[in-house]
């Protein structure tokens, strides 16, 4: 993989099965048991068994270790095994690493997990608690002394900005929030299944950090979540029909940091996914018009907007009028702000149900699906399309 060149690991791998446990606010058992619960329910789909996995990623955030959840469920020998940085950043990304592995001969089946007590256990939104010296951590240092604490605060000041470029107020993000809670309202396995909202509910929803609302921001969700991933041959003799990996790209922009890239010349767009982006498009050879459903990672609905300006989807500050107008599928699983929140696990998942036929928000003729991972961080994406 390069910025500058097309690589060849498209249609090399595929993802064969999928898993997840029930998306609560209490999950009532441990880390591990979720992971262990997912994992073994994508490899059930799959119809494949522990004993054919030789291959774990998932991230550095995690408390199932990659030797424990093979372990626990039954798993033999490995000879793959990686760990994504960055939080919601290495959803994708962990799928690439497995397809890397795949193609290169590395390991044959690999599983890519997330599971967590978000909600119940460590609450990501609550900020940062405390911080042991890193050099990462650096750049907090400049942040947090002047209440900028949690998530939310730190994508506002990005959508401030991007807010004042373009003479927008803050309702233009509604048409995000309202996209995905449609969806989730016709999805059973939702948290928010049978609940719709209005743009009237959107704005008057209570502030978080101006000019976020509460409906503008993601759950906090418990549950766990797996992707099963083998080479595109042996994919075709499996139970479900494969979603062939296009594509896979990572990226990180200039002047990066976590979060906090407040030094940067332009607050009003996502660099790092601009990277993902150009990489995406060139591997695969396709373009914004080729895409049949869009899976973007909405832990804040301003990033949904930027990052489909960055892949090109509409020009700079024409976001909200496209999701308007329902100009591309989004977010058919109800995303993170409706169904619920795995650091975009679960949008990989539904990437793969629009690619099988099986979404219950199905979008006929579905071809080709763009996936993204976490934003204001190092990134990643994944273009994952039918076996033709």
């Amino acid at each position: 993989m390069s910025v500058r060149r097309a690589d060849s690991l498209g249609g090399r791998a595929a993802v064969v099965g999928i898993g997840a446990t029930e998306f609560s606010k209490d999950s009532g058992r441990s880390e591990l048991k979720l992971a262990v619960e997912a994992v073994r329910a994508a490899l059930d789909d799959a119809g494949l068994t522990p004993a054919d996995v030789d291959g774990l990623v998932t991230f550095t955030m995690d408390t199932s270790p990659e030797i424990t959840v093979a372990q626990a469920a039954g798993i033999g020998e490995l000879s793959f095994f990686s760990r994504i940085h960055y939080g919601g950043g290495a959803a994708c990304a962990t799928v690439q690493q497995a397809a890397m592995a795949v193609a290169s001969g590395v390991a044959d089946v690999v599983v890519c997990y997330r599971a967590f007590n978000e909600r119940s256990g460590r609450r990501f939104g609550s900020g940062v608690q405390q911080r042991e010296p890193t050099a990462e951590g650096t750049a907090l240092g400049w942040n947090l002394p002047f209440g900028l604490l949690t998530p939310a605060s730190w994508v506002a000041m990005a959508a401030q900005r991007y807010l004042h470029a373009h003479g927008l107020t803050p309702d233009v993000f509604g048409h995000v929030a309202v996209t995905d809670r449609r969806h989730a309202a016709r999805n059973p396995a939702a948290y928010f299944y049978g609940k719709p909202i209005t743009l009237a509910d959107h704005a008057a929803s209570r502030w978080i950090v101006e000019p976020l609302r509460l409906l503008d921001c993601c759950q906090e969700t418990d549950g766990g979540q797996a992707i099963v991933v083998t080479s595109a041959e042996r994919a075709r003799d499996l139970r479900r029909p494969p979603a062939v990996i296009v594509a896979a790209a990572q990226g990180a922009g200039r002047a990066q940091e976590q979060m906090t890239s407040f030094y940067r010349d332009d607050l009003t767009g996502l660099p790092e996914m601009g990277v993902v982006a150009r990489q995406l498009w060139r591997s695969s050879g396709l373009r914004a018009s080729d895409i049949d459903v869009g899976i973007l990672y909405d832990h804040f609905t301003p990033f949904v907007l930027m990052q489909l300006e960055e892949f090109g989807f509409c020009a700079p500050g024409e976001a909200a009028g496209f999701v308007a107008a329902d100009a591309l599928p989004l977010n058919t699983h109800g995303g993170q702000l409706g169904e619920a929140y795995l650091h975009g696990m679960n949008g990989i998942a539904e990437a793969v149900r629009q690619i099988r036929g099986s979404s219950v928000n199905q979008v006929p003729g579905t071809a080709r699906t763009l996936v993204t991972a976490g934003t204001g961080v190092p990134t990643s994406g994944l273009i994952l399309g039918t076996d033709d």
